[in-house]
């Protein structure tokens, strides 16, 4: 039987909410005052003016639109590309029985632990010489394969706990690897391709190292951010609202896709309502 909570649960978790959203507070704030007041702190009261000049010079100086879509396109594929082929691999390592399989496994698990930063001239050059430099294609190939052993391994990890009556029934209905992949283990993985999709979602709309190493003028929000922020100038309103236009996508994409850890618990045992 599930106890009452204890009253003390609910003001720490608001206060622990309330460290967390004032950030976001002085991000906004400080994208709706002019860069005088902000100098003073956005939390100051001395003088207090609302305006939207940053918004307006942000948007005319910077290609923000361009490059939100740049932004998008990497992030949707480099994202979609895993998500496709984690689950398939995930299930072929840990339901199927070929030769060198443990072998491959830890080779790709050992990828897991290697540092992007190490890759980074290797690629470079391999992209020069292929003519890639400054095209999407240089980014999105390293984000997606830097990110399929670590997704993998989450969904292998989700698999150890996958009901195998599950598999054995099907295998009885003469049901065939990939029908057992796609009507069986793929409809109630939902929680491990959900957790890859918005981790690396997250990785690849932020990633900042990639982007500025190979790209020059299909620059993303992240790599515009940096250009925004400047060297010398204290341009911290401006700074705020291209932080705000880069963060709501993220956002949302967290909340669209926090539903599918609901729906993969329900299914993962394969009980019947």
């Amino acid at each position: 039987m599930i106890g009452r909570t204890p009253r003390w649960i609910v003001p720490i978790v608001g206060l622990i909410a309330l460290i967390w959203i004032v950030p976001i507070i002085g991000l906004v704030v400080t994208s709706l005052r002019p860069i005088s007041e902000v100098i003073l702190g956005w939390w100051s009261l001395e003088k207090f003016t609302l305006t939207l000049d940053a918004w307006t010079v942000v948007w005319d100086k910077y290609p923000l639109a361009y490059a939100f879509w740049i932004s998008c396109k990497i992030a949707i594929i480099s994202t979609a590309i895993p998500m496709l082929l984690a689950p398939a691999a995930a299930y072929a390592f840990h339901f199927l029985k070929f030769r060198f399989r443990r072998l491959i496994l830890i080779l790709i698990i050992n990828a897991f632990v290697l540092p992007n930063q190490v890759v980074i001239i290797p690629l470079f050059r391999l992209w020069r010489d292929l003519g890639m430099i400054d095209n999407i294609w240089s980014v999105i190939i390293p984000f997606a394969g830097l990110s399929f052993a670590w997704a993998v391994f989450l969904v292998k990890n989700y698999l150890e706990d996958f009901p195998y009556d599950l598999i054995e029934a099907a295998q009885v209905d003469a049901c065939g690897p990939l029908a057992r992949f796609f009507y069986i283990v793929l409809p109630n993985s939902l929680t491990p391709i959900a957790a890859v999709g918005i981790l690396q979602f997250m990785w690849t709309w932020n990633g900042l190292l990639l982007p500025v190493v190979f790209l020059r003028d299909e620059l993303p929000l992240p790599a515009l951010l940096a250009r925004i922020q400047g060297v010398y100038d204290r341009n911290w309103d401006q700074v705020a609202v291209a932080a705000i236009i880069t963060t709501i996508v993220p956002l949302l994409v967290f909340i669209i896709f926090q539903r599918f850890f609901t729906a993969g618990a329900q299914t993962k045992s394969g009980s019947k309502e």
